[in-house]
């Protein structure tokens, strides 16, 4: 048996003013796996989102549940939930009754509503609010028992659309926390959808990276952030030093006019790359100790470390993040060791 539970082969979608939302998407979905898609405004995540659910169809392309093809089959009938930003819950009911209402839909017996319902209030820790009015709830809390209500009916994946974005920072931290938790002792696929990269690298197994409806990456949290695929997803994780760079040979490239180890291999002499460095991996040397030196354009404090800005001779501006102060107008030396230095290919536009 695969370990599989949602496989997407081929699927495309095209609006009916000509708008490509996804452009040949292939992803395959692990049993018991949190995965994120991510990307910007306009990315395609949440179309494949509400492809999943039967709330899209698929220009081109299958949906394969467990095995077997549901693209015809309605919203209701698969063994998905949804979670939406906007929680839906109903005004005129109170939280027992928002929890139960697709159990009583169902004709579930009393007893197991009561049951199930107690369960899930238990899980989203609102135990004791059985008999409160959602209006009454704060933001977070409402957002709980839209998880409980779509959580109840015992679905095979939950889809969560930005279900976080309504909430102050705070909130939203924590509730990160319990998502995860919640997952891991359900045991259930959850698919989430978000803009928030830090959400996502601290939530998921799983990351699929998309931009104007394309897969750029799908691969671990780790690997996203430290060895991304390309500069559109070294730029949209974190925050990245993008440089044009030339790759002289296995483990030697010249950039910022100078040749500089790395430990990568694999390119052609002299072709053309992106050099991706971090801004947290750039060491602040001795003037006479650094491979670069520019001057201190400007200094932010944000809480754990500081965000400088340089210019080095060369003309390129860097960003270093680092715990030490440095002062506007100051000349510092900079270096980065090999492994620190990401080389990718360039993408050329045809």
């Amino acid at each position: 048996m695969s370990d599989y539970i949602i496989q997407l082969n081929n699927i495309s979608k095209v609006f009916e003013d000509g708008f490509v939302a996804l452009d040949n998407l292939n992803l395959s979905i692990k049993k018991n796996e949190f995965l994120t898609l991510l990307g910007p405004s306009g990315c395609g995540k949440t179309t494949t989102l509400r492809i999943i659910g039967g709330f899209e169809m698929p220009t081109e392309g299958e949906i394969v549940f467990q095995g077997q093809k549901i693209n015809d089959l309605p919203p209701h009938k698969r063994k998905v939930n949804t979670v939406f930003q906007k929680y839906a819950l109903f005004t005129h009911l109170n939280v027992f009754d928002n929890v139960a209402f697709g159990l009583k839909i169902s004709k579930t017996p009393k007893n197991e509503i009561k049951e199930r319902v107690r369960e899930m209030l238990n899980l989203v820790n609102l135990q004791g609010f059985e008999k409160r009015q959602v209006e009454s709830l704060s933001g977070g809390q409402q957002q709980r028992v839209a998880i409980a209500r779509a959580l109840v009916n015992r679905p095979e994946v939950l889809l969560l659309d930005e279900p976080l974005g309504a909430l102050d920072l705070k909130m939203r931290k924590d509730m990160q926390i319990e998502l995860k938790k919640m997952q891991e002792k359900l045991g259930i696929t959850f698919i989430y959808v978000t803009h928030d990269q830090e959400e996502a690298l601290s939530m998921s197994d799983s990351i699929v990276i998309l931009n104007e409806g394309i897969v750029q990456q799908i691969d671990t949290p780790i690997n996203i952030y430290n060895e991304p695929k390309n500069a559109f997803v070294a730029d949209f994780i974190g925050e990245s030093n993008i440089i044009d760079g030339t790759m002289l040979q296995d483990k030697l490239v010249h950039f910022c006019n100078k040749d500089i180890p790395c430990i990568d291999t694999g390119f052609a002499k002299n072709e053309k790359v992106d050099v991706v460095i971090r801004p947290e991996d750039i060491d602040i040397k001795n003037l006479s100790d650094a491979q670069w030196t520019g001057k201190v354009t400007s200094v932010i404090f944000k809480g754990v470390h500081y965000d400088i800005t340089v210019e080095s001779s060369d003309g390129f501006v860097w960003l270093l993040q680092n715990t030490d102060r440095q002062y506007e107008g100051d000349t510092i030396g900079m270096s980065v060791d090999p492994d620190d230095i990401h080389i990718m290919k360039k993408v050329i536009d045809l």
